[in-house]
Parts: structure tokens; C-alpha cells; sequence
């Protein structure tokens, strides 16, 4: 009976919540990815312009020539400052899905 009650709690918490399934597509860790590591440097849309700071997302996205071959190739270059963060290449892939996402929306 125990384990029966486990497995129905198991499905309850991990397969029928539309929720977590969200959370685990590549857009979504793309948007974990850049929250931690990358808005230490990158504006957010809402913020008071800042000459120090680099651009919104939301501004990259919009620029002549930016498609996602565009991102691939520039996540496997290295770009100072940002040769100090150092993803992994599903990482990158992941950014990337964030970034089609945020210019799909966009439009």
C-alpha cells in the first residue's frame, strides 16, 4: 500500500503538473541561465537606460541580421567581458532557445 501511495504521489508532483514541465524546456533554463549570470552586465527591458551597462535582451533580439544562427555563432565565440563566464555547450543551446523565444514575442 505504501508504494502504491508513493508512485500516485510521484505522478501528482512530477507528471501532472503543467508547471514543471514549463520549467524544464530550453527557453526556460535559457531564461535561468541569463537571470544568473549574465544580467550582472545586461540590462532588463525595465531598467533606466545605463551607458555602463550592456543592452536588454530585448533590444539584441530586435537587430537587423540577429536569427538564431546569428546566436549560435556568437555563444561559441568568446566576447570580453564575457570570456569570464564559461557555459557549457547545452547551456549555450539553451540561451539560445531563450533568446529565439524573446524575439518570437517581439514581433
Amino acid at each position: 500500500m505504501k508504494w502504491s501511495m508513493m508512485i500516485i504521489a510521484s505522478i501528482g508532483v512530477c507528471g501532472g503538473n503543467p508547471g514543471i514541465a514549463h520549467a524544464n524546456d530550453s527557453a526556460s533554463r535559457g531564461a535561468a541561465i541569463v537571470d544568473e549570470w549574465c544580467r550582472v552586465c545586461h540590462q532588463r527591458s525595465t531598467d533606466r537606460p545605463d551607458p555602463d551597462m550592456a543592452p536588454p535582451y530585448e533590444e539584441i533580439v530586435r537587430r537587423d541580421g540577429r536569427d538564431e544562427a546569428y546566436f549560435i555563432r556568437f555563444m561559441q565565440e568568446d566576447h570580453f567581458p564575457m570570456t569570464i563566464f564559461r557555459l557549457f555547450d547545452h547551456e549555450k543551446a539553451d540561451v539560445v532557445a531563450y533568446l529565439m523565444a524573446l524575439q518570437r514575442n517581439a514581433k
